[in-house]
């Protein structure tokens, strides 16, 4: 009978997609240290309630680019070590869709905060490409509504002061739970629920590396901090998983 491989659950946050030229929100250099106020456009109740917050949210949006962004080094990373035949699922909080374009199957990826590729109507639910959306806002539409109801539209993502889908979230426990490896790749681990997913695993016997460029409230229960920047730290991480470094 064959023994049991181990699984390695990822947690990634903003800071894996910083070398895809995505800004994170926490870190040094982050959009809500540069900008405070910025925090309404990604809040639902300022977002459902002001106009001028949408019209500066769909500019945000925008110029940010995550449609175009290419995965780098880290999310290729994380490929290499699935198609080596590891038991690994990924529970990212970003929302930018850069795992499943570097080629890790959408399958074993948890987007535990939705995704900005899509948009949905606060009215009628109905969704559709983001894409198309930004499109309209270039043509001259500031607030581009619904063309199913006339509704406010934002992107498929969990805003602050939104819930995360329980469905998902009720998944990504199970996996931290039952790993044996648990990794947590930039992350403050200050965000709740998604941080407590590596308490769950912790509870759950894994080993836990922490790799973010920040302490994390978890830096101390640790097995391994590691401070390199992810997209040379987390390559060589992987060649160590595989038995190769």
């Amino acid at each position: 009978m064959n023994a049991k491989r181990p699984l390695t659950a990822v947690l990634t946050g903003a800071g894996i997609s910083t070398d895809s030229g995505i800004p994170d929100y926490r870190g040094p250099n982050g959009v809500w240290r540069r900008d405070p106020d910025a925090q309404q456009l990604v809040t639902i109740g300022p977002y459902r309630a002001d106009p001028d917050v949408r019209r500066r949210a769909w500019l945000l949006r925008r110029d940010v680019g995550a449609l175009t962004a290419e995965p780098n080094a880290g999310h290729l990373a994380l490929v290499e070590l699935e198609r080596a035949g590891l038991p690994v699922r990924v529970l990212t909080q970003n929302v930018d869709g850069l795992h499943q374009r570097a080629g890790f199957p959408a399958r074993k990826v948890l987007e535990l905060h939705g995704t900005a590729r899509e948009v949905q109507c606060l009215g009628c639910r109905v969704r559709g490409p983001m894409a198309e959306a930004l499109a309209r806002v270039e043509a001259g539409e500031p607030d581009p509504p619904c063309r199913a109801c006339g509704g406010i539209l934002k992107p498929a993502t969990v805003m602050f002061g939104e819930a995360l889908d329980p469905v998902v979230l009720e998944q990504a426990g199970a996996i931290a739970k039952a790993c044996d490896l648990f990794v947590a790749i930039g992350t403050t681990l200050q965000v709740y629920p998604a941080a407590g997913l590596a308490q769950l695993a912790l509870d759950g016997g894994a080993r836990l590396i922490v790799m973010n460029a920040e302490s994390t409230p978890y830096d101390p229960v640790a097995d391994e901090v590691i401070r390199e920047p992810i997209g040379t730290a987390l390559p060589a991480l992987v060649e160590r998983l595989l038995g190769r470094g």
